[in-house]
């Protein structure tokens, strides 16, 4: 992403002579363009820096983390703290116009969601097996058959939200399987 480069916005006529309606209707769909490039590109660096978040997690519950000695482990710990924090200071704000309906949709699908996390202390097997028809529900050609309430929940959500829930659910599906081997691996 340039950020020094200004956005070229075309208001030659190209030799046509245009009314001045037409032409500011051109450079409007200009101007829209470049509205939705700006928000493809900060959707992108909201995923990076989600992305780090899930690294920075992978790190405190890695193997390698376990095996450090107290001391050692005390100091990573800072730094692992210190490096999450600085990422916390990087806010990015993509806003989605919603409707009544796709408030309350978006809310419903919130709290299925929210209800795998819960859940995922006490059963770790069903949390998962329920994260994948989550995702099927988003996908369609789901490869498991897909949770109809959630799916309908989902379906009310506005497009932008649909696409974030589907990513969301990715991440916390591939936490959890991280979870499973490094739960497998301490019981080995």
């Amino acid at each position: 992403m340039d950020c020094d480069k200004v956005p070229l916005i075309d208001d030659s006529a190209d030799g046509v002579e245009r009314a001045p309606k037409d032409r500011l209707l051109s450079l409007l769909d200009q101007v829209e363009a470049h509205v939705e490039r700006l928000r493809r590109e900060t959707l992108l660096l909201e995923e990076r820096r989600d992305s780090l978040f899930t690294t920075l997690d992978t790190i405190r519950n890695s193997e390698l983390f376990s095996e450090l000695q107290e001391t050692d482990k005390e100091d990573i710990q800072k730094y692992l703290e210190r490096v999450t924090t600085r990422c916390m200071t990087v806010e990015i704000l993509v806003r989605t116009d919603r409707d009544e309906q796709q408030e309350e949709a978006l809310f419903q699908v919130n709290r299925f969601i929210d209800g795998l996390v819960v859940s995922f202390k006490t059963d770790p097997t069903t949390t998962r097996s329920k994260c994948r028809s989550f995702i099927a529900a988003c996908s369609s050609q789901p490869e498991v058959p897909c949770d109809k309430a959630f799916e309908s929940a989902l379906l009310g959500c506005a497009l932008d939200d649909q696409k974030k829930i589907k990513k969301r659910l990715h991440g916390l599906y591939t936490y959890i399987d991280q979870c499973a081997v490094i739960a497998q691996e301490i019981e080995e």
